[in-house]
């Protein structure tokens, strides 16, 4: 991964909403709405705001962390149990609530906006329709083979393909010049880089 996970800024990002949602949301739809918030803010800002590893699934990106935090899976550490669940409570298979008020010193300002934006352009979408939409992104589109194929249920996706714009007519969350694109890749190489030496 080339950003640090960070589960105190993914499950403030869950909870934000699940708030705007009316306290509660599904947990396909939230899935959703965070990639959108992750893609927006990387090529705006230079970073994800979870940081977290994607996956391209037949329902399109699916960032793990955030899954299972939205699920309070058999995969969370304790420290992101306790926290997790300090704000965000299961309904059942497919739904979970807000438990509390975001803590909102946990996120940026740009980590604000990049969810504000989200909500504003993406809230009002249905989670299949949102699903269905995000398959028109490039960087799930080079997995779609195979996904359909049954080859694969899940493959990991790279943050420097978030870079790329999706085909005409679809919100490119930020638009980037090709200057903008390449300095942004270049960042996300020496991430990639300096993370390959300390392994």
């Amino acid at each position: 991964m080339a950003f640090p996970f960070s589960h105190r800024k993914t499950t403030q990002a869950l909870n934000f909403f699940a708030r705007k949602s009316g306290g509660e949301i599904h947990k396909l739809k939230a899935l959703k709405l965070v990639y959108f918030a992750d893609r927006y803010h990387l090529r705006r800002y230079g970073r994800p705001i979870t940081g977290d590893e994607y996956l391209a699934m037949p329902y399109g990106p699916v960032a793990a962390g955030a899954k299972d935090l939205a699920e309070m899976g058999d995969f969370l550490s304790d420290d992101e149990r306790a926290y997790g669940a300090q704000f965000l409570a299961p309904v059942d298979r497919y739904t979970y609530r807000s438990a509390a008020e975001v803590a909102e010193k946990t996120l940026s300002e740009s980590d604000r906006t990049a969810m504000e934006w989200t909500w504003q352009t993406f809230g009002a979408m249905e989670r299949f329709q949102l699903a269905e939409y995000t398959h028109r992104y490039p960087e799930w589109k080079r997995h779609e083979a195979a996904l359909e194929g049954k080859r694969e249920t899940r493959v990991p996706m790279c943050y420097r393909d978030f870079l790329d714009d999706p085909e005409p007519g679809t919100e490119p969350c930020h638009p980037l010049s090709p200057e903008d694109r390449a300095a942004l890749a270049a960042g996300i190489q020496e991430r990639f880089e300096a993370e390959n030496m300390l392994s």
